[in-house]
């Protein structure tokens, strides 16, 4: 059922997305106007707050975390927010938050960000506290699980208060522009969909790297790793956009039918296509950093690194490898996509010494939006010793090619399409457990293999193995 909710229930509301996150969004969009001023917002954590105290709280986390120039709504957005403790294994207290929430007009919007061991009776509760109803959607952020086994048993106690037309999976990562550009990029230029194919891409790379350690995560992440972490939402879905066949429309139905698709080609990874890795002591940025074991406080078998030589079995991208990698203190904070297109099939400029370049798209997501697309132009001049060929990039830099409208954070669109009921850029369930399916399938590899992570230098690109997993095939990294 499509409405737009007039109250937003925000789970988590002490916690540190929310400060970084939530709060800032929210504040921007009611700023500017894309929120119905009947809007009302409903904090729920632990912490003993009043509405005045989490007022306050949340003014903090605005001046802290989000841009001067735009807090200009600051005072009134903090008008919208009202707050109510809860305890969310606590049963008895989800009356209170009902009454707090009280009867919305059109209907209630839930953001659920709390630990996963918390979902559950989190969604017993809101049933119970008549907050499940045909009028309430809900936003549930990651991690949905640590496997395909686990993530059914979080959907499926989702799905017995919210059916799937009301559940909103968040990948934050779709919510960035440049990931939703790549749909415009490759549906909206007759340029590259008859390129997009195995007859011309040599290969497909997708790089994901932090500069930064556990930074506070350590109970999270020393029982998830990078494959986990990353790979299985954030990189499975950057392939699933790349790799897609075009849908029959732009809407969430068409989209994911069309995503869902090409995580169920994903072939079992071998054993000689994976390598991890764990960073030791070393410079990020000039800077010293410790060793993961360090920061942990303990030996560790988890990966802080992974690449993978992935394959898809269908007939457009038979015989292309996708080749993903994403680490913790590398050198670099980025996430590209890199196209790699095959060479010409034959060279008129061999005969005059001239070398080709095959051509490059590069789609840079984080820190900067980039995409460039390098081509191959003849040098000036008379040709006298022989025609001279250089490689030339044509960049489009997205900050300047749509300097007019605002930056946005991911989550602002989110949070906005949460409100709004639009699913296009949230995650079924279906896609959700094709991800994990093909994860399991690496784990469950890396177990009988005995294959643990290899150590790297922090700020170094990971482990040398990494390097080899591409060269062999004749393909470098792109950095």
């Amino acid at each position: 059922m499509s409405f737009t909710a007039d109250r937003l229930l925000l789970f988590g509301a002490t916690g540190d997305l929310a400060q970084r996150m939530l709060l800032p969004s929210l504040c921007a969009l009611h700023a500017d106007g894309l929120v119905d001023e009947d809007l009302e917002i409903v904090g729920t954590a632990r912490q003993p707050f009043d509405d005045a105290g989490y007022r306050n709280f949340a003014r903090e986390a605005l001046e802290k975390f989000m841009p001067a120039d735009r807090r200009g709504g600051m005072a009134t957005f903090l008008n919208r927010l009202r707050y109510q403790p809860l305890d969310a294994t606590d049963m008895a207290g989800y009356a209170a938050l009902a009454d707090k929430v009280g009867t919305p007009k059109q209907g209630l919007a839930i953001f659920l960000s709390t630990a996963p061991s918390l979902f559950e009776p989190t969604i017993v509760g809101l049933a119970a506290g008549g907050l499940a109803g045909e009028k309430v959607r809900i936003g549930l952020e990651k991690p949905l699980g640590t496997s395909l086994e686990s993530s059914r048993e979080v959907n499926d106690a989702v799905a017995r208060a919210f059916p799937e037309d009301r559940t909103f999976r968040i990948d934050h990562y779709l919510g960035k522009e440049t990931v939703q550009n790549l749909l415009a990029l490759r549906f909206a230029n007759i340029l590259f969909e008859p390129l997009w194919n195995a007859a011309h891409i040599d290969h497909v790379q997708i790089t994901v790297a932090e500069t930064v350690g556990l930074e506070g995560r350590v109970g999270f992440y020393d029982g998830a790793g990078a494959l986990r972490d990353m790979v299985q939402n954030h990189m499975l879905q950057l392939l699933a956009l790349v790799a897609m066949e075009p849908p029959s429309s732009y809407d969430a139905t068409a989209i994911r039918d069309e995503k869902v698709k090409v995580l169920r080609t994903l072939r079992l990874v071998a054993p000689d296509e994976t390598v991890t890795g764990q960073y030791r002591a070393g410079a990020i940025l000039g800077q010293p950093v410790p060793g993961y074991d360090e920061e942990l406080g303990k030996p560790s078998d988890t990966e802080t690194f992974v690449a993978i030589k992935a394959h898809l079995d269908n007939w457009r991208w038979k015989g292309v490898p996708f080749y993903l990698r994403t680490g913790k203190r590398l050198p670099e904070r980025k996430t590209e996509i890199v196209v790699q297109f095959r060479p010409v099939p034959h060279s008129i400029f061999a005969g005059r010494g001239a070398l080709t370049v095959p051509n490059r798209l590069v789609i840079g997501i984080q820190p900067e939006e980039n995409i460039t697309l390098s081509l191959m132009a003849k040098v000036p001049g008379l040709d006298r010793e022989g025609v001279r060929l250089r490689q030339v990039p044509l960049d489009i830099a997205m900050a300047d090619a749509f300097a007019g409208p605002t930056k946005r954070i991911a989550y602002e669109r989110l949070l906005l399409d949460l409100i709004e009921g639009d699913q296009t850029l949230f995650v079924r369930r279906d896609e959700v457990e094709a991800q994990w399916d093909w994860i399991d399938g690496i784990r469950a590899s890396w177990a009988v293999h005995g294959l643990t992570p290899k150590p790297y230098t922090a700020g170094s690109w990971g482990p040398s193995a990494a390097i080899a997993l591409t060269e062999r095939d004749g393909v470098h990294w792109h950095e």
